[in-house]
């Protein structure tokens, strides 16, 4: 018998992770190296993430450097990350790739900001949907005569309870974000 509240946190900590992936590879003041790592790049007929093509390392104050270790991966690389949405520009210099990060203005830290609101409400939303998936599946399981009334209060109880935990966990990423971009 398949467990919905099991499913429901497997899905949770997924959603989670993901959240905060996501929101770290957004571009603050300080370099990343998750801001590139995941960009595609057409290598071998594959679309390969950086990250498996070479090293992604920060040099302070502001730039990227990614070393890759293949010569004819550099300039599909090269390629793939100045024609991401980042607004990059990539400079060559034998196996390696540099990338300078510009200080960010006001009115792109406004636009970060909103950004991230939009990508924390997205997960928002998945946390919702996995929970309507768990307590449908609590109901079908008491119509199967599965579980009785009382476990299907507790069950729908502790789903409400990871569903808040999840929620706050966001907007606590989201907080931290926001207080990174703005500085």
């Amino acid at each position: 018998m398949a467990n919905p509240v099991e499913d429901f946190k497997k899905g949770i900590a997924f959603v989670l992770q993901e959240c905060k992936r996501e929101l770290g590879g957004v571009r603050a003041n300080r370099p990343s190296s998750a801001l590139i790592e995941d960009i595609k790049v057409g290598y071998y007929g594959e679309m390969t993430p950086l990250k498996h093509l070479g090293s992604v390392t920060v040099t302070p104050p502001r730039e990227l450097t990614v070393q890759l270790w293949d010569a004819g991966a550099v300039a599909p690389a090269a390629k793939a990350i100045e024609s991401s949405t980042l607004g990059l520009t990539a400079n060559v210099e034998g196996n390696a790739i540099r990338i300078f990060l510009p200080e960010l203005s006001a009115e792109r830290r406004e636009e970060l900001v909103r950004h991230v609101k939009k990508l924390a409400e997205q997960y928002r939303i998945q946390v919702r949907q996995h929970r309507e998936a768990a307590n449908k599946g609590i109901e079908s399981q008491l119509a199967a005569s599965e579980i009785g009334e009382d476990q299907k209060f507790r069950s729908r109880d502790e789903v409400q309870k990871v569903t808040d935990q999840a929620n706050k966990d966001i907007e606590h990423t989201l907080a931290a974000k926001i207080k990174e971009i703005e500085s």
